[in-house]
Parts: structure tokens; C-alpha cells; sequence
């Protein structure tokens, strides 16, 4: 692998560091700028809850499906070359989305965005892995970890500020800009590394039955319609069976399951990020529809998140580091349901500082203390050689669970048709949304507690070079 003995102190180093957050950082923004954005797009295209659930799914639907494939493609033909293909592809997506003249067009337009993104996000910490000598990566992980929830939740805020100034096209068209900073810089100063191992064919059967099926379960979810989700249910199952077939040439190395506790975190990834999915689609919302929040006043309320992930999460893997990963992550996801508990509360006539402060502050120590110490657990338990498979399994359960999450829990509660034009109506759904969402972290936190176990963090841990990669915190 080239040049993978970078300091982090290094000024090398350091640019290598900034292209990862801001290549993942644009497509962690692109996620949680569009949520403060539906409310006036949904009015100005005309569509219903299922248009604004699809516009949020499209997205996610192609990047949890082809992550994967993305994944494979750096470790074959170079991470940073399919990093900056996949930057430039997104941008021009993103053009589209932001001259879309329908809300269907919108949706086809945000499926091609999450192209882009398959090919643009599992490269952040394939580069950071190959670059790093392995006693700084804990620490680039914890910095990329705080950063990148930065960006994540700076997005509402900027997304308020763009739907009230310039219109709601322009959450999308500011990443023509960003994307040739990202561009710019990785051509500067990023060096090259691949796998010297890949070879041979690549699984694109599996990714087409990957991401059919995940298109197959997210329509029949949202309808909810029987049949489709029935027929993605047995197009996963052909997937899985594949893989297994295939192995350890599939698209989804079977091998890397070995690992009890890689399996593990990455259910508790699903989870948590289930729960983080709602969360994010319709907090911002809820804010806007019943609370009588401007876009810019509920993108705001998500600054606590912002402050205390760049305070607190590069301790936090560090701390890790030191203890294990255990503790922290479980105090941290039983935080971030407390924290859904407290937003269950808000309504008509909650204010910023009593209804609204307290849980978004809880939630952002939750965050920070949960994110950074998973996103390290799973680095350190597969082989360095999948660095890039690696990181888009873990990308793609974490983006399935918010898929699955946005795409079924709102019509169980009641959030369908117009909802989201009736205060009342979107207020009881959310509240109900909120519970379930609680109950999930509150799960997610059971299981790390019974399957963490030992400190696979720690320099005693006989393979502490061997991490892989994990997922960006987003909605």
C-alpha cells in the first residue's frame, strides 16, 4: 500500500485529514440540509409525505445499494481516483436536483446524488486508513468522527438559512462549489493506495441484487404494498445466498463476519441509526409544522449537536482507546434515548430553550460519546486489506437502517398524505415516532452491553493495525 506512514501532525497528514471531512462532510451535509428543506419544497412541487419520503430515500436507496460495489472499486482502481470521481459525480447530480421541475424529477435526480455518493463515501476513511501509521488512526478517526457530525449537523442550520434567503434549490447547488474544494485539494495533497490484492471479477450481480432489493422492501414499506416488499424480502435472501457462494470473492466477503464483535456492532449500527433516521427527517419538520419555528430558527436548534461533537468525540475515542469501547457506547446510546424521550415532548408552543435545548444538548453527548468509540470498533476488527469492502458493509447498514426507518415508521404513526400540513396531525405522528425511536436506541445500547467485549482498541490487542471502516453519522 503507498505511502501509509503519514503522521497526523504532519502538514500532509493534516490535508489528508481535511479532504476526508470535506469529501464525507458534502455528502453528510447533502443528507441533513434537504430535511429543513421539505416543508418548502413539498409546497412548492406539490407533493404529499410519500413525495417527501422519497425525496429523503432516493438518496439513501442508491447509496446504501452500490456502497458496496464503491467500496471494491477504491481498493481496485485507487481510492483517491473513485474519490474524486464519485465528488464530481455528485456535483453534477446535485445540479440536477437543484433545476428539478417536479418533485418526481427531484426523486430521479437524488437517485443518481446517491451514485455520486456511493463512490465518493466509503473512500473518506479507506484514505485515512491506508495513510495513517496505525497508532494516529484512532485519533484521525475521533477528529474525522467530530468533524464530520459537524457538518452533519451544521446542515439544518445551513439548509434554513438557503430555504429563507436564495430558495430551497440552493441546499442543493452549494455543492458545486464544495465538491471543487474537494477536488482541488485531494489532487494537491492526497496520496494514492489501493489494494494490492484486488483482482479478478467484480460482484455485480450481487450489488444489482442488493440494491434491488433494498428498492423492493423501501417501496413496499412506504405504500405499504405486500408484494413488493415481499418480492425485495426474496431478493435479499438471493443476495445473501450469493455472497455466501461467492465468497471470498463476493462483494460481501463472508470472512469478514469472522470477527463476533464486528458482527455485532454493526447490528447495533443498524439500529441506532434507524432511530437516528426519524430523528433527522422529522425533527426539523416538527419544528417548522407545529412549533412555529422558521427554517432557520429549527436548523438552529441542532447547534448544541454541532458544539459537542467537535468538543467531546475525539476524547471520546480516546477514552475508548484506553477503557474500551463498551462503556462509552452504551452510556452514550441510552443518552441518545433520553434525549428522543425529551423530543417526544415537542409541540405547539414549545420554545428553544425549555422544550427544545435540553434534548438536542442530551443527544449531542449522546453523539459524542457513542459515535466515535463504534466508528473505531469496527475499524478494529476486520483485516486492513478490506479497508474499502469494509467500510462500505458498515456504510451500507447504517444507511439501510435510516432507510427502512424513514420508509416504514412514518406511516405507522399516521405521518401519510398531507400531514405535513396539518399541525395537529403531524404533531401526534411525530410524538408516537419519537417513542419508537427511544425504544430502538434503548435496544441498541442492550446490545452493546452483552456483545462488546475485551478492549479491541487497546495497544495489548494483537492486531491493533487491522481496523475497517465505519459509517458517518448522518440521517
Amino acid at each position: 500500500m503507498e505511502n501509509s506512514r503519514l503522521r497526523l501532525g504532519s502538514a500532509t497528514g493534516r490535508w489528508v485529514l481535511l479532504t476526508t471531512v470535506l469529501g464525507s462532510g458534502m455528502a453528510l451535509l447533502d443528507s441533513t440540509v434537504v430535511n429543513v428543506a421539505l416543508p418548502a419544497l413539498g409546497a412548492d412541487l406539490g407533493a404529499d409525505m410519500a413525495g417527501l419520503q422519497w425525496t429523503v430515500n432516493a438518496y439513501t436507496l442508491t447509496l446504501a445499494g452500490l456502497i458496496l460495489l464503491g467500496g471494491s472499486l477504491g481498493d481496485r482502481y485507487g481510492r483517491r481516483k473513485v474519490f474524486l470521481v464519485g465528488a464530481g459525480w455528485f456535483a453534477a447530480a446535485s445540479a440536477l436536483c437543484g433545476l428539478a421541475p417536479s418533485v418526481e424529477a427531484l426523486v430521479a435526480a437524488r437517485a443518481l446524488q446517491g451514485v455520486g455518493g456511493a463512490l465518493l463515501t466509503p473512500g473518506s476513511l479507506a484514505i485515512i486508513q491506508a495513510s495513517f501509521v496505525p497508532e494516529d488512526r484512532p485519533r484521525a478517526i475521533g477528529a474525522w468522527s467530530g468533524l464530520g457530525g459537524v457538518a452533519a449537523a451544521v446542515g439544518p442550520l445551513l439548509g434554513g438559512w438557503l430555504v429563507q434567503t436564495p430558495g430551497w434549490r440552493w441546499v442543493f447547488l452549494i455543492n458545486l462549489p464544495l465538491a471543487a474544494l474537494v477536488t482541488a485539494v485531494a489532487v494537491r495533497h492526497v496520496p494514492e493506495s489501493r489494494d494490492p490484492e484486488a483482482g479478478g471479477r467484480f460482484d455485480v450481480l450481487g450489488a444489482a441484487l442488493a440494491a434491488l432489493a433494498l428498492a423492493g422492501v423501501t417501496y413496499g414499506l412506504i405504500g405499504p404494498r405486500p408484494v413488493p416488499l415481499a418480492i425485495g424480502a426474496l431478493l435479499g435472501a438471493g443476495f445473501v445466498l450469493l455472497e455466501i457462494r461467492r465468497s471470498p470473492a463476493a462483494l460481501v466477503p463472508v470472512g469478514l463476519f469472522s470477527s463476533r464483535v464486528f458482527t455485532w456492532v454493526n447490528v447495533v449500527t443498524f439500529v441506532m441509526y434507524a432511530a437516528m433516521g426519524v430523528v433527522f427527517f422529522l425533527l426539523v419538520v416538527q419544528l417548522q409544522v407545529s412549533a412555529g419555528f422558521s427554517p432557520s430558527a429549527a436548523g438552529a436548534a441542532m447547534i448544541p449537536v454541532t458544539v459537542l461533537m467537535l468538543l467531546l468525540s475525539s476524547a471520546a475515542g480516546e477514552l475508548a482507546k484506553r477503557i474500551g469501547p463498551r462503556l462509552p457506547m452504551t452510556a452514550g446510546i441510552l443518552a441518545c434515548a433520553a434525549a428522543l424521550l425529551l423530543m417526544s415532548r415537542i409541540g405547539a408552543g414549545s420554545s428553544y430553550r425549555t422544550g427544545v435545548l435540553p434534548a438536542t444538548a442530551l443527544f449531542g453527548l449522546g453523539l459524542s460519546a457513542a459515535v466515535a468509540p463504534l466508528t473505531a470498533t469496527v475499524l478494529a476488527t476486520a483485516a486492513e486489506r478490506y479497508a474499502g469492502v469494509a467500510s462500505g458493509v458498515n456504510n451500507a447498514v447504517a444507511r439501510t437502517g435510516g432507510l427502512f426507518a424513514v420508509a416504514a415508521i412514518p406511516p405507522l404513526t399516521g405521518l401519510t398524505g398531507d400531514a405535513f400540513r396539518s399541525p395537529a396531525a403531524f404533531t401526534a405522528g411525530f410524538h408516537t415516532t419519537m417513542l419508537i425511536a427511544a425504544a430502538m436506541m434503548g435496544a441498541a445500547a442492550l446490545i452493546t452491553l452483552l456483545t462488546v467485549r475485551g478492549n479491541v482498541l487497546g495497544a495489548s490487542h494483537p492486531h491493533p493495525s487491522c481496523p475497517v471502516e465505519a459509517p458517518p453519522l448522518d440521517g
